[in-house]
């Protein structure tokens, strides 16, 4: 038996799979606090409902806290080099289409070292789903400012604040043309896990931009947006209008004149001009506009859940179709030729 979504060729089990199963004999070395925490035990609770045997998993890292995950899962891992975890993964893609490939990343890791590999394996649409763990800060070297610190932040490479304007990691994946991109948070399990899954039955390259607090280096990066019911958090939801506020009480429009998004008093504004979330949506414009509406600087809004969700031919799938085309054999003669060359000179 398979799946029918983005893990279409991956075997599932017959037995039923337990959460234990997932659980690896290994000490789990986080700081006390640390969001790593959350995220790994929705992601051992997940993994049995997905059905996928463990020896069908593999989950590939980079450098920095998040890297340890593959260590704490009885699953295929690889601790990689730094920020080039998204083209190990590439590769195993390609060439194992009956597995998982999960990518476990940071915010420096990825977005850093690792930003040119991140935006072409999002640009080529591989079968892989990418965990971005962002806490704003560089945890694993001790406190260094990353590429998603706010502009000013004081830390031990920028004693006198930071120069420099951060990411936004939502609109990066969109302007490299992702096919699913979402937003979560470490503390709400029931939104990572859904939103997990979601990611993982996507076929193509899935990002997911998780929120994740480090207590020791840079606590309370998202103080104000994991209160429950918080004003500052703009919830997406497929097919319903784009409210917020602890009363629903305000709402995101179009301004007629510049086309840009506002945030707009419900009671203000008639029904009709409040947008409505659609991730399905093949024109990216509206997702782009959404993430554009997260203040990558305060953090005084930020939408939350699944901007995009589209399909794309997938890049391992027609790299795959191309090895076994009927003239194969005629094609490498040609390769061949090429690569010989017909043109021939004395030195």
């Amino acid at each position: 038996m398979t799946t029918t979504t983005g893990l279409s060729q991956v075997p599932l089990s017959i037995e039923p799979l337990n959460r234990k199963e997932f659980v690896s004999s290994q000490e789990v070395r986080w700081c006390p606090g640390c969001g790593d925490y959350a995220v790994l035990s929705a992601f051992q609770g997940l993994m049995p409902d997905l059905g996928v045997k463990r020896e069908n998993t593999v989950i590939v890292s980079g450098i920095g806290c998040s890297s340890r995950f593959p260590y704490y899962l009885d699953t295929y891992g690889i601790h990689s080099i730094h920020g080039r975890a998204p083209s190990i993964a590439t590769g195993i893609a390609m060439a194992r289409p009956d597995l998982a490939v999960w990518v476990v990343t940071g915010d420096g890791d990825a977005l850093s070292i690792g930003g040119n590999h991140l935006i072409h394996a999002l640009r080529r649409n591989v079968n892989i789903t990418i965990m971005l763990f962002n806490n704003r800060i560089y945890g694993l070297t001790k406190g260094q400012y990353s590429p998603t610190s706010e502009s000013g932040k004081v830390t031990k490479s920028t004693p006198a604040g930071s120069l420099d304007y951060p990411f936004n990691p939502v609109a990066l994946a969109l302007g490299a043309e992702a096919t699913f991109v979402a937003r979560t948070i470490d503390s709400d399990r029931k939104h990572l896990t859904q939103v997990l899954r979601r990611a993982v039955s996507h076929r193509g390259a899935s990002l997911v931009e998780i929120y994740q607090n480090c207590p020791i280096f840079n606590d309370g990066a998202y103080d104000g947006l994991k209160e429950a019911g918080s004003p500052r958090v703009i919830p997406l939801t497929d097919g319903e209008p784009i409210v917020f506020g602890a009363n629903r009480e305000l709402g995101i429009v179009r301004d007629s004149k510049s086309g840009s998004l506002e945030v707009a008093t419900v009671a203000t504004v008639d029904e009709a001009e409040i947008l409505r979330h659609d991730s399905h949506n093949p024109d990216a414009a509206q997702a782009f506009a959404l993430a554009r509406m997260t203040d990558s600087q305060q953090l005084s809004l930020s939408p939350i859940g699944v901007f995009r969700d589209v399909e794309r031919p997938v890049y391992d799938d027609a790299a795959r179709s191309q090895v076994t085309m009927p003239d194969r054999a005629n094609r490498i003669v040609k390769m061949q030729h090429l690569i010989e060359g017909s043109d021939t000179w004395t030195v």
